[in-house]
């Protein structure tokens, strides 16, 4: 009798518990979106955690399951991106390195503060101040894929104490050939937007060349991303007309000639969004440079080829001294055309 009780409490617990992540879903389907995040972190072996810097509360995932000596890797999602994103790749460089991925301030489960500047110089700025709240031992390995490559070229630029080494993947911040998207972005469109089922299916294609890679997110999860997106609507137009065509969109381009770390530029042939052009653009400015170009995919190289990436991260920190080399002369911007 007494076993009969607690299985019959037991099933009552679980029938309560079911309802009411029933309820949270059909609320907020974004959850799914948020528990499916979770378990590719928890595959990855990270562990999350969030903490105030620069006047912002930062979301991140972190690993410090690595030797004593081995570097610390940070990595800086784009534009409408979030820390997710690197996960992927976390997976394969895990145990190796020390890793940090933050969600930007304005992006992901990180603050964003009503008037605030989220353009390229001031996110740099912040990431500077994250590394010494976080104690951070610098320099770091710096990654930066689209609009966090901008960033991590003002970080490697004007902060050159705290990078080691810079990987810029897919980086805006120079004037690459010209494209649909660009096209878009000096309009003042936003060919990233999500507000209905057509448009998220648009901002896939956009993104991604490699249809295995693509994501899936089946209904209701999409719903709930949708309107998460819809939400992030005017934030997202305000940070693309300020880093796509304000007057500091080229920021990390004029800043590029001071950039003295050993560099990765990885592109794939297919990017639709920052046109493998830029690669060459990167490489004239920054006096060390190896260019890596992928084929078979689109604009998120990190999560459609992630064991490549890796390779081409392995190499960058393997030619990379411990100590920074003292940075060339401050370069007068470059009167190139805007770009995202």
């Amino acid at each position: 009798m007494r076993l009969r009780s607690s299985l019959h409490a037991a099933a009552l617990v679980a029938a309560v518990l079911l309802a009411a992540a029933v309820t949270a879903v059909a609320l907020d389907p974004y959850r799914l979106v948020q528990l499916e995040y979770g378990r590719q972190r928890l595959v990855a072996g990270l562990s999350a955690d969030s903490m105030r810097a620069a006047g912002h509360r930062w979301s991140y995932a972190y690993s410090d399951d690595a030797p004593a000596d081995a570097p610390t890797v940070v990595m800086l999602h784009g534009y409408t991106g979030s820390k997710e994103n690197w996960y992927p790749l976390a997976r394969r460089l895990h145990g190796r390195y020390r890793l940090l991925i933050p969600d930007l301030p304005g992006w992901g489960a990180s603050e964003r503060r009503d008037g605030q500047d989220y353009g390229y110089a001031a996110q740099a700025q912040r990431v500077h101040a994250f590394l010494q709240a976080r104690g951070v031992r610098t320099p770091v390995v710096l990654l930066g894929h689209s609009m966090g490559g901008g960033i991590a070229a003002v970080v490697a630029a004007r902060y050159p104490d705290d990078v080691r080494a810079l990987g810029l993947l897919a980086a805006s911040g120079v004037r690459f050939r010209d494209n649909a998207f660009g096209r878009d972005v000096v309009a003042g469109r936003n060919p990233f937007g999500v507000a209905d089922q057509a448009s998220l299916s648009n901002y896939l294609d956009i993104l991604f060349h490699d249809p295995a890679a693509r994501p899936r997110i089946p209904w209701p999860a999409s719903r709930g991303f949708i309107a998460h997106r819809r939400h992030d609507g005017a934030f997202e137009q305000q940070v693309l007309d300020r880093i796509g065509r304000g007057d500091a969109a080229l920021l990390p381009g004029a800043l590029a000639r001071r950039i003295a770390q050993p560099t990765l530029l990885l592109w794939c042939r297919q990017d639709r969004v920052i046109d493998p052009s830029a690669a060459g653009l990167y490489a004239a400015r920054i006096a060390r440079t190896r260019q890596v170009l992928l084929d078979g995919c689109g604009h998120m190289s990190l999560v459609e080829r992630p064991d490549e990436v890796a390779q081409a991260v392995d190499a960058l920190i393997a030619t990379a001294p411990a100590a920074v080399p003292a940075a060339s002369p401050p370069a007068s911007p470059h009167p190139d055309r805007k770009s995202p």
